[in-house]
């Protein structure tokens, strides 16, 4: 070859000059040449990058056809495919003032031919991977969700023998997940299926962590974000395209084997589209970190997280205590139902979706005929509402009629969702120390009662040293084991334990709290809150983990506990949605112009945000503020007490036709139902409604902490700084909607000083008109050099 190249450069020079000029130009355009720097980064951390353009057949469920694809130079390529041509432009770069991390763009412009049922992508390759390496997409896959599955209609119950029992795996539904027993290991998401379009994983061997943040999508819609492992498990292709195309299957209401309905796009000479991502690499020792990169990280690419001002917190309440005494209250038997009496589940549960949770703000805020009611609740429940096993009923209709389990589930009779009777002993202990500082007579027999199920959770604890998820209401045996159902309970026992005056129940919710921590905190997993999801994982139990470790740490001061709570809020931060989610055009929420911002993805399952925690205010966030100055609590807790108000009809915020106080659950930016529910405005009355009125009572409309300039308005009200000395700050308040503002202030001036339960009964009350303006002065206690938000 060298003989060759001589001959040329001696008898024709100027050719040869030429020559190698275009060969080295060429190589130029060829290699890769994404900056050294950047490319020892991407080496280090495992990483590899294509584009790709995929076509498909949509008349057999978008199977993959053909595509091309190459690596990427950081130069304008060109790629010839199908009768069509493409110019592909690459860019990265350090993000800017961010350590480990780099911004990439792909630009595909089709300039010549086209091309049908198409799609483009971003393909990152990661050798050395491990089916051990812990993979998440914040509210819809936790640990590759990688459990043992069962396919089963809604709402499942596990049903073999086999899989029932007290030392079972964790068992999921038919969800997106990677496998657990060999065999194909793909997920295919759309972004609007997270609560922040994001996937990371932990790598097991290396104990580094991965981040991929993206945004919504771009002009074609919501990306797809994939992730496929090798037959060996050495290797997974993240891939994110545009617009989303899942091949063959989609997910469908506990069917991830339903075919999919993705129409791949038609690209015409001169269309152009751009996936943009941002990739970040950083030491992650345990699977916390991963959670803990994505607290911070996770506003960075989302943009518009703007908060709406529609309804405030005060009339909200008076909304729902109207509809509560006019369509829920059985006035017959003496009971607020959960929800419309419809059907069987919307007459009588315990728990979770409001049954002795939505009479507690009743209690707190309503008027003398509310609190009538609420009194007659306790005489109703208490008289007939404990099972044989000590526990409280699962469920009942009709005020005489008490069961458990799913009655059109025949072999579920009797069963009994623990976390159920876990929440009742939660909020009625708190009901009752609420009716202490009211002069409310608590009767002997409700005292008794409540500390009956309370030992019935002892005796649990004891004989299996787990608490469940299902138990039997005759005997208390434990039908389904394992689970964090039970995530309240730790919180529930210790309140017990104050008002009862009894150790033991202390004893047993620092045990109980402890094999939460250890089997699924420390895990990053948490499941079994919902009771029609089998054991999916959940942000409900998650939240419930962060009250009960935030509760001990409150009275025990044992630091242990501060830092379990600190490590669940951070995981269940992963389930609140961070941006405003652009529905599609013309759908309801498009329509009426709802910002996401602060919902709340239930399950892996049922794969909708919710207007609120089920069925929690929120209250241990602002409570871990005040613990440890991170203002990332208080900023979670005010973007999912403001999100509320606006999914309540009202004269002032209509929704349609939706019937006013009917607040629904559900906040669809998925295609789980279908690709035409994105956006749509489902009209009924469920658990949110309690969900808001808690806020209302256990959230401040106005937090302000004088000696250090810092304050937050949770309410729907505007508050500016008018003045600060070291004497004294004075705040403006403003009410900017068109309703009346009782806003209720809490002041803090001592950190250090726990709060406890029902802490904002007879605080100051501001009272603003639609449209007025008030000044409150808080004098500080210390000189303060503090901060605002």
């Amino acid at each position: 070859m060298r003989y060759i190249f001589f001959f040329f450069f001696h008898y024709f020079p100027k050719q040869a000059l030429l020559l190698v000029m275009i060969l080295l130009l060429v190589q130029a355009k060829t290699k890769a040449q994404i900056p050294d720097d950047i490319a020892m980064w991407l080496k280090k951390n495992n990483a590899d990058i294509r584009y790709s353009i995929n076509q498909y057949d949509f008349s057999r469920f978008n199977v993959l056809i053909d595509h091309a694809s190459s690596a990427l130079n950081g130069y304008l390529q060109r790629q010839d495919f199908k009768g069509s041509t493409w110019e592909v432009y690459s860019k990265a770069e350090h993000a800017n003032n961010i350590q480990d991390a780099v911004d990439f763009s792909i630009r595909f412009k089709c300039i010549s031919g086209h091309l049908r049922q198409s799609a483009v992508a971003a393909d990152i390759d990661f050798s050395s991977w491990s089916e051990k390496n812990y993979v998440l997409l914040p509210g819809a896959v936790y640990n590759g969700n990688r459990f043992e599955w069962r396919r089963l209609r809604y709402s499942p119950k596990l049903y073999e023998v086999q899989d029932i029992g007290i030392d079972k795996p964790i068992i999921v539904s038919d969800i997106p997940k990677l496998s657990e027993s060999g065999g194909v290991s793909r997920i295919q998401e759309r972004s609007g299926s997270m609560s922040t379009p994001a996937i990371g994983f932990r790598a097991d061997s290396s104990a580094k962590g991965i981040w991929i943040l993206t945004h919504q999508g771009n002009s074609l819609g919501d990306y797809g974000i994939n992730i496929e492992e090798n037959r060996a498990r050495d290797h997974a292709i993240i891939t994110i395209n545009s617009p989303v195309v899942h091949e063959q299957y989609t997910y469908f209401a506990n069917d991830a084997h339903y075919p999919s309905q993705d129409k791949p796009h038609d690209f015409n000479a001169g269309d152009e589209v751009i996936i943009t991502f941002r990739m970040y690499g950083f030491e992650a020792p345990e699977v916390q970190s991963l959670f803990n990169k994505l607290t911070i990280i996770r506003k960075d690419l989302v943009g518009d997280s703007s908060i709406t001002q529609k309804l405030t917190f005060s009339e909200s309440m008076r909304t729902l205590e109207d509809k509560f005494n006019k369509v829920n209250f059985v006035d017959k038997y003496g009971y607020y139902s959960v929800g419309l009496r419809e059907n069987f589940l919307q007459d009588w549960q315990i728990g979770w979706t409001g049954g002795m949770i939505s009479t507690y703000p009743l209690l707190f805020a309503g008027n003398a005929e509310t609190r009538k009611n609420v009194l007659r609740n306790f005489d109703w429940l208490f008289l007939n509402g404990i099972s044989p096993s000590g526990f409280y009923y699962d469920a009942g209709k009709d005020g005489t009629i008490w069961y458990g389990g799913d009655i059109r589930k025949p072999h579920t009779h009797n069963w009994h969702l623990i976390r159920k009777s876990a929440d009742a002993v939660y909020y009625i202990t708190k009901q009752f120390m609420l009716m202490q500082k009211m002069g409310v007579y608590v009767k002997p027999y409700w005292k008794d009662g409540n500390k009956k199920v309370c030992d019935a959770f002892v005796n649990l604890w004891y004989k299996n040293h787990q608490i469940g998820q299902f138990i039997d209401s005759n005997t208390g045996e434990i039908v389904v084991g394992g689970s964090s159902s039970g995530g309240i309970l730790p919180a529930a026992l210790a309140l017990a334990s104050q008002y009862y005056r009894n150790p033991a129940y202390m004893d047993v919710a620092k045990q109980v709290a402890g094999y939460y921590n250890e089997n699924f905190t420390r895990k990053g997993i948490t499941c079994g809150g919902p009771g029609d999801a089998l054991q999916n994982i959940d942000s409900e139990s998650s939240y419930a983990l962060v009250e009960s470790y935030t509760t001990l740490y409150e009275l025990t001061g044992d630091k242990q506990w501060l830092n379990d709570a600190e490590n669940a809020a951070r995981q269940f931060s992963s389930w609140v949605v961070s941006y405003n989610y652009k529905f599609p055009a013309k759908s309801s929420f498009d329509q009426i112009g709802i910002r996401t911002t602060g919902a709340v993805y239930a399950n892996t399952q049922n794969k909708h945000a919710a207007p609120a925690i089920c069925t929690f205010s929120g209250q241990a966030l602002l409570k871990l503020y005040r613990f440890t100055g991170d203002v990332f609590y208080i900023g979670l807790l005010y973007d999912v007490a403001h999100n509320m108000p606006q999914y309540l009809p009202h004269p002032e915020n209509k929704l349609e036709d939706a019937t006013y106080g009917y607040m629904s659950e559900r906040i669809s930016m998925t295609d789980w139902q279908g690709l035409d529910k994105i956006g749509a405005l489902l009209k009924m009355s469920t658990w949110a409604e309690t969900g808001l009125m808690l806020t209302n009572i256990e959230i401040p409309g106005l937090y302000v902490c004088p000696d250090d300039n810092y304050f937050v308005a949770f309410d729907s009200i505007v508050v500016t700084v008018k003045s600060q000395d070291e004497k004294q700050l004075i705040l403006q308040l403003k009410n900017p909607t068109k309703v009346v503002a009782d806003v209720s202030v809490l002041e803090d001036k001592a950190k250090n000083k726990i709060m406890g339960e029902n802490y904002l009964y007879g605080c100051e009350k501001v009272n603003l008109k639609p449209g007025e303006t008030k000044e409150l002065i808080f004098k500080k206690s210390v000189l303060g050099q503090g901060k605002q938000d």
